[in-house]
């Protein structure tokens, strides 16, 4: 009769429960991609869209004069910008602490956190109000990007692992071969893309259904506007100083040959002032919106961790609904990853930089941010950002280079939310060609994106639109698409190539770092050239585009020599260093204190033994 308690249930199939608990474990891993990827699409896509809302009713003189006499509004949008903007360029510094400390996961839902803060500001539009969450936010872009990186590359590691679960799988791992997981990280990197792209579509949906029943048509807006490529001076018959451009990649110039600002533009855009009963309501939607990107990323603590209550029910009954984004680590590899030593975590990014291949992928990462930005800045898709210009008499006064550029100096401002979701939705499908890597070489994707670029970079380097005239609208939208799959070739391929050099998950937040790090200098140095000609904009952009092909091309030569490269040692983790015990799977409380270290070097010799360093990545020359 003890038997019928304690013994093995006649029914019990150890076989086919270890199948679906592990099919739970890969449908959770989806889950987590899926929802990471939502969250992703609404917070950028609530914070674009209000940002290009707000910037273009601050841009409206008439606006400014009824609602914020007294404010100066031109001045607290400047220090927005230069926030957002500035901040960034420090971010090497705290951004592995921050991932580290708070763990993959919980950073993302921080960095979501001050976006929502951002939007929040904006109910009660003070300097006090505004400036302080727009700095936050650029104190968060690095650690956000970075650890979604991280997480998504880490997702297809783990679903990896959940596939090839069976112990005669494990015992074959020792000859795993170096790209083995390199399907799950391309199919993860594809799906993240196709849905973060679209939140440049989300973005425009405050313009669409509300702010564009406001605007003037084009022939009010543009109706002094003579040429859209034509300079300052030389428009106007007077001598000004270049503008100061204030740019989050939200001040476009007005074509090839202008310096920023578009002559002739008219300073009142609005026909009618919306109410503030109606901004609050558009508002309120753009918050619910962010609150619920915060909510997809904020799952239970332990909702991803390994164990047989997995996928089921909570202690207290209730069933586990808001576990839509799981961890990234188990707890313990959390605890390992933050008890290097808080020293370590600082230097191991420049450590990093060491490598060959990020060294030769620096130029890459900077024309990467370079173009995301110059379609918002160059060609006006949410070019919907302010700027002040010197006047003769030295007073700074607000010059229209927000909305002056090929678009909307050709089609109107009322046209500037489809251009940019026609940018989106190319982007968005276009990720998904990212898949033929999985039959062709990784080079192929990035040298495509490259070309389609250059070829847009000459054509736009050659041409400027004609002001109100309608029938060049084929011509622009095609160059917008044609742009989104560009950059979604850029983006996609950057990130996937990134997780086959680096699949050692100690690594993986300080190479994503990096990457986003020299993204935000490109942000910056966009920020800082809007004064120039756009010619010049245009050289650069080319020259950097030509740079970085051809040392990501010698960086695959070198690679495909087998030359070493020189990587960190990871540091092995000091358990007890900061007060709580930690224990060994099979030590006792009483003697892991004298064993732990011993343990702890025996299953280091083990796990490199046994192949679990990679070959030709942290198997390498170490220093």
């Amino acid at each position: 009769q003890l038997d019928d308690f304690v013994g093995a249930h006649p029914d019990y199939n150890e076989e086919e429960e270890e199948q679906k608990y592990f099919r739970r474990k890969r449908l959770g891993v989806i889950k987590n991609v899926v929802a990471a990827s939502l969250a992703g699409t609404l917070t950028y896509g609530v914070y674009l869209g209000l940002l290009q809302m707000q910037l273009i009713l601050h841009y409206d003189e008439t606006y400014r004069e009824v609602k914020y006499s007294n404010i100066q509004l031109e001045d607290i949008d400047r220090k927005v910008l230069m926030g957002i903007n500035v901040t960034p360029v420090a971010a090497l510094l705290y951004t592995p602490i921050l991932i580290r400390f708070f763990g993959t996961k919980w950073a993302m839902f921080l960095a979501v956190g001050i976006y929502a803060l951002f939007v929040s500001s904006n109910y009660w539009e003070r300097y006090y109000t505004l400036v302080p969450s727009a700095v936050a936010i650029g104190v968060v872009i690095v650690p956000l990007w970075a650890s979604m990186g991280t997480y998504i590359t880490r997702m297809a590691q783990k679903y990896y692992e959940y596939v090839n679960y069976k112990e005669e799988q494990e015992k074959e791992r020792q000859q795993v071969p170096r790209d083995a997981c390199k399907t799950y990280i391309i199919i993860f990197q594809t799906v993240f893309y196709s849905c973060f792209h679209l939140s440049f579509v989300c973005a425009q949906m405050p313009m669409v259904f509300f702010l564009n029943n406001y605007l003037y048509q084009l022939n009010h807006t543009l109706y002094a506007v003579k040429h859209c490529g034509e300079a300052v001076g030389q428009a106007q018959g007077g001598t000004r100083s270049p503008p100061v451009g204030i740019n989050h990649g939200l001040c476009p110039p007005a074509g090839t040959l202008s310096h920023g600002t578009l002559p002739g533009f008219n300073k009142t855009v609005l026909q009618s002032l919306p109410r503030s009963v109606n901004l609050i309501i558009v508002e309120s939607v753009l918050m619910a919106a962010a609150f619920l990107a915060m909510l997809v990323v904020s799952a239970r603590a332990g909702g991803d961790r390994d164990g047989p209550d997995d996928g089921r029910t909570s202690p207290a009954g209730t069933p586990q609904v808001l576990v839509l984004c799981g961890a990234a680590y188990r707890p313990m590899e959390e605890i390992d990853m933050r008890s290097i030593g808080w020293g370590n975590i600082f230097q191991l990014p420049f450590k990093h930089m060491r490598d060959y291949r990020l060294r030769h992928l620096f130029p890459l990462f900077i024309y990467s941010g370079f173009e995301v930005l110059f379609v918002c800045t160059g060609f006006s898709l949410v070019g919907s950002g302010m700027g002040w210009e010197v006047t003769e008499r030295g007073q700074v006064t607000l010059s229209p280079c927000s909305l002056q550029n090929y678009g909307v100096c050709a089609l109107g401002l009322e046209k500037l939310a489809y251009l940019l979701m026609a940018y989106g939705f190319s982007a968005s499908a276009c990720s998904s060609l990212a898949l033929c890597m999985l039959r062709l070489h990784r080079h192929i994707l990035l040298l495509a994106g490259a070309f389609i670029h250059a070829l847009l970079l000459v054509t736009l380097f050659c041409w400027a639109p004609e002001p109100r005239y309608l029938a060049q609208a084929p011509l622009l939208y095609g160059i917008a698409a044609l742009w989104g799959t560009g950059s979604a070739l850029n983006k996609t391929g950057i990130s996937i190539l990134l997780g086959m050099l680096y699949k050692k998950k100690e690594r993986q937040d300080f190479i994503f770092t990096i990457y986003h790090w020299w993204q935000a200098l490109a942000i910056f140095t966009v920020y800082l050239w809007s004064g120039l000609p756009m010619k010049a904009k245009l050289s650069i952009m080319l020259l950097t585009l030509v740079v970085a092909v051809g040392t990501y091309l010698w960086m695959e030569r070198k690679v495909g020599q087998h030359v070493e490269v020189r990587l960190p040692r990871i540091p092995r983790p000091r358990h007890k260093m900061h007060g709580y015990r930690y224990l060994e799977d099979n030590s006792d409380e009483t003697g892991s204190d004298g064993d732990g270290d011993k343990e702890d070097d025996d299953k280091r010799s083990a796990d490199a033994a046994s192949g679990d360093e990679l070959p030709k990545e942290d198997g390498e020359q170490l220093g």
